[in-house]
């Protein structure tokens, strides 16, 4: 974090840019009050980028509207009813919401939707003390009522009231919380972790798309791993994604972790590391998060002890691959995501028996096809899979894929195992079979496919012959 002083030049600069001064202006010209707050309040404390501008002001949504429209290129109703007017100013998009005191039941998440009076009453009705942290613009003072500049030196995640009352009025917080200790290396003090133990169950009452939301938020950040754990240590895991703890039941085969569910969170951030070092500057990949988190949960269901005592735990890489698609259906995850991540937990072990014997040509290939546009995904996966502390054994298994890897870049070169097809397509297969559309075009082409890959291009004339060959003893 940086020293007070300088996060307080930070916010002074912050407040001085364009957009920020022009809506200060504004507003204090009509009478209103109006506050940079949460967000971009703590991310100057901690000097990382600002990248959102949140404010909040007495004004009601009416009024932000009169006062925005004419200074904006675009305003937009974000959320009228919740006193939320978004606008885009001097090419910056900007939230301005009107101070709120809202009142929640207890057993929906649906608030009456109550306008507040003052900035403090706003603040303490936020989340997090970190996150309740204003300044008041134009004057540029700092408004912290809950104690959040110590909470952040502190690295501690705090709530203005009591965390029974924050989560009461929010259960999605108790997975915010999680997401922060990824996102700023943060820890729950004390009583948030007792509060998240004892309202986790609450939760159910939350929709699954914001579920959804803040798990992903969660894995794109930087360390998911302590967020996850936060999850699973509370019991809220238990309830979103119940396979994560069920894996800390099951040690792993080569015992080198205590359970399962530490071997996949090693394999998480070594995937991480894998994607930023080959493809530095991207977006986090999500899919290939999911996709290492989840690589092994099929082990608690495929869990055998053999002669011997060896656990053995067969077949989890396709046992996996079914609960994911039907862990990630229910949290509502795109048909995109779900696909991919069933295909890389399908194909992630196939690789190690490419260790005891060299592969053909053709099993190249075939794994290659196999991966289709998950290939890269594949590679960092099966690369990241390896955890390891025999370092020879390390060093024999990367050295091993390198190879892989070099071998499906000099196959493509030459064959154009990218877009892998017959030598033959439908229309070539109907003319030389003298066959209309029907499924026996279907079977030949699957047959050619299947030529292409054990053998390599054939070229036409050979393609024919086969073709013929295989026509006439079907």
């Amino acid at each position: 974090m940086e020293s007070v002083a300088g996060a307080l030049e930070r916010l002074d600069t912050l407040a001085s840019t364009g957009p920020v001064d022009r809506l200060a202006r504004a507003f204090k010209a009509a009478g209103h009050e109006l506050a940079l707050v949460g967000g971009p309040v703590r991310d100057a404390f901690l000097g990382r980028a600002v990248n959102d501008f949140d404010f909040t002001t007495s004004a009601l949504p009416d009024e932000i509207l009169a006062i925005v429209e004419p200074i904006s290129d675009a305003t937009w109703d974000v959320g009228r009813a919740f006193g939320t007017i978004a606008a885009r100013i001097q090419g910056e998009t900007v939230e301005i919401t009107t101070y709120r005191s809202d009142v929640y039941d207890g057993e929906t998440r649906k608030p009456e939707v109550e306008f507040g009076d003052s900035l403090e009453g706003d603040l303490v009705r936020r989340d997090f003390t970190v996150n309740a942290m204003a300044l008041r613009l134009p004057e540029r003072v700092l408004v912290d009522p809950s104690g959040g500049v110590e909470h952040l030196l502190a690295k501690s995640l705090e709530t203005p009231g009591t965390p029974e009352e924050s989560f009461r009025d929010d259960p999605l917080r108790m997975m915010r919380a999680a997401r922060f200790t990824a996102q700023l290396g943060f820890t729950v003090s004390e009583a948030v972790f007792a509060a998240m133990v004892d309202r986790a169950r609450t939760l159910e009452i939350v929709s699954v798309e914001r579920v959804n939301d803040e798990l992903s938020k969660l894995l794109r950040s930087d360390d998911p791993v302590p967020g996850v754990r936060l999850l699973v240590d509370t019991g809220i895991a238990a309830l979103i994604l119940p396979e994560l703890p069920a894996m800390m039941l099951e040690r792993d085969e080569h015992h080198h972790h205590k359970d399962v569910f530490e071997h996949s969170l090693t394999v998480l951030e070594q995937a991480i590391g894998y994607e930023e070092e080959r493809h530095p500057g991207t977006p986090p990949d999500l899919t290939l998060r999911i996709a290492a988190l989840l690589h092994d949960i099929g082990k608690p269901a495929t869990r055998r002890l053999e002669a011997g005592g060896v656990v053995t735990f067969h077949h989890h890489d396709v046992v996996g691959a079914k609960l994911a698609k039907k862990r990630l259906k229910a949290l509502r995850f795109d048909n995109d995501t779900i696909g991919a991540v069933y295909r890389l937990i399908e194909l992630h072990l196939r690789f190690f028996g490419y260790t005891d014997g060299e592969w053909t040509d053709s099993a190249v290939r075939r794994y290659v096809r196999d991966a289709g546009d998950q290939l890269e995904r594949l590679h960092m996966l099966t690369r990241a899979d390896v955890t390891t502390r025999n370092r020879r054994k390390a060093d024999r298994l990367g050295f091993a894929y390198d190879d892989l890897e070099q071998r499906i870049a000099v196959l493509r070169e030459q064959e154009e195992l990218d877009s892998m097809r017959p030598d033959l397509d439908g229309d070539q297969i109907q003319s030389i079979l003298g066959i209309k559309p029907s499924r026996e075009v279907g079977e030949a082409y699957r047959f050619l496919l299947e030529l292409r890959t054990e053998e390599g291009p054939l070229g036409e004339e050979e393609a024919t012959r086969r073709l013929l060959g295989w026509w006439t003893q079907r």
